[in-house]
């Protein structure tokens, strides 16, 4: 059991048959589990397509953080998780799609692979909350 913190809730959950939280609260900052192309099903949503792939795991963070009272705007921390650099442009296009300057600061790492073979990207996030 984790101690000290809030855990951040969501319905439905499909992180916990993996014994995953979603995140955590310590004071105003939300640290949230990487997301995922995961839907409510547990079904991988845009195999093969990073742009619906990033749209979905954006959609993941958005519920996650309105649940534990905050939003995309305050998010100032972003690590992507890409399973192929060439789709880096893409990655781009979120950071311009979803937030302004000042930026979010960022790390964006190569990996072999993720949590399950269709997966091409995971993001993680640290946000604040009011």
């Amino acid at each position: 059991m984790t101690i000290g913190t809030e855990p951040v809730r969501v319905e439905p959950d499909v992180f916990n048959e993996f014994a995953i939280g979603q995140g955590h609260c310590v004071g105003d900052l939300i640290f949230l589990s990487g997301q995922a192309a995961i839907n409510d099903s547990g079904e991988v949503v845009g195999a093969g397509d990073i742009n619906a792939q990033i749209e979905q795991a954006m959609f993941n963070i958005k519920r996650a953080l309105e649940s534990a009272g905050s939003g995309i705007e305050r998010i100032f921390k972003v690590t992507v998780y890409l399973t192929d650099m060439a789709h880096f442009e893409y990655i781009m296009s979120m950071r311009h799609r979803y937030f302004s300057e000042p930026w979010p600061a960022d790390t964006t790492v190569g990996v072999q692979s993720l949590a399950l073979p269709e997966l091409m990207v995971e993001l993680d996030v640290i946000a604040t909350r009011g």
